[in-house]
């Protein structure tokens, strides 16, 4: 059994957390969401009322928060994790953060004697229910080793990715993949609409032909053609245009600092920050089919 430290309860971190419970381990648990501490604690989670009193004897934290100045709060702020917890402690970020907020984190915990691993995942809400995630970890190899084996029972896949950074960097560049995938369904969903193809047929030749993706096979966004996808529900979100355009933003910024030419991703950045724009960021992302209408309505969508 390991004593692990949990920050952040939401919709990612609350069930993350809870296989670790199952798989026997302790798990103190903190969110300034009083209601999210009260809901994890019927998982077995144990709520506690501050970062410090979580971490307290911790042989592991794990955050799991919105954004990097959040991440960066929790771990160097007065009452934080590099206040309270013990040198050597593992903490391991499953946040999406921007990749100065990991480089940072990187080199305030090994100044201060704490070893990191940025340990960002892909899967969506579903997957953590499931415990079907995947990991992408970045950070020296003792360290990384060592968190392969705590994050196990949340996962589907685990991937060492290399050093410090490079979790991030890989799900920040699958992100912006998905984004741009994400666009080609959306055009081509409208464009097979348009020229009289019914949707399953085309969707049933797009899935064994060239224009196959994850995207596709999953989120395709014609009512009931995929089975859970979104347009079956009105665009209730499974991934958010708000989180989606948070990823495809940050990459999009890597992208500029690394001197790489991303049009296609600035393309549909531009168009998710349409979405919310418009007061719908937490709506499904898939709801950017909107924008490939030729009159803004969209099939399985009540127009709120």
């Amino acid at each position: 059994m390991t004593s692990i430290a949990w920050i952040g309860l939401g919709n990612m971190g609350s069930r993350m957390s809870a296989h670790l419970v199952t798989a026997g381990h302790e798990v103190r648990g903190f969110d300034v969401v009083d209601a999210l501490r009260r809901s994890a604690a019927e998982h077995g989670i144990v709520p506690v009322a501050s970062v410090a009193e979580a971490v307290e004897g911790a042989e592991v934290v794990i955050l799991s928060l919105p954004k990097g100045e959040h991440c960066r709060d929790v771990l160097a702020g007065p009452h934080g994790v590099f206040e309270h917890a013990a040198p050597g402690t593992l903490i391991l970020d499953t946040s999406t953060v921007d990749l100065d907020t990991s480089r940072w984190s990187h080199g305030e915990a090994g100044s201060r004697g704490f070893r990191f691993v940025d340990s960002p995942v892909s899967g969506g809400i579903q997957g953590a229910e499931a415990g079907t995630l995947t990991f992408m970890l970045g950070g020296e190899e003792n360290d990384v080793a060592r968190a392969r084996e705590v994050v196990m029972p949340m996962a589907g896949n685990v991937l060492a990715v290399g050093g410090p950074t490079h979790g991030i960097a890989a799900k920040l560049v699958n992100n912006m993949m998905l984004g741009v995938s994400l666009l080609a369904v959306s055009e081509g969903s409208q464009l097979a609409a348009q020229l009289g193809l019914d949707p399953k047929a085309f969707f049933d030749v797009a899935r064994v032909s060239s224009g196959d993706s994850w995207a596709l096979r999953t989120w395709y966004p014609v009512p009931g053609v995929v089975p859970g996808a979104a347009v079956n529900s009105n665009f209730d979100a499974s991934f958010s245009a708000m989180l989606c355009h948070k990823d495809v933003s940050l990459a999009v910024e890597g992208a500029e600092a690394a001197g790489v030419k991303v049009p296609a991703a600035t393309l549909i950045r531009d168009q998710l920050q349409r979405l919310l724009d418009d007061g719908l960021g937490g709506k499904d992302c898939t709801l950017v089919v909107r924008e490939a209408s030729p009159d803004g309505t969209v099939a399985g969508w009540d127009g709120r």
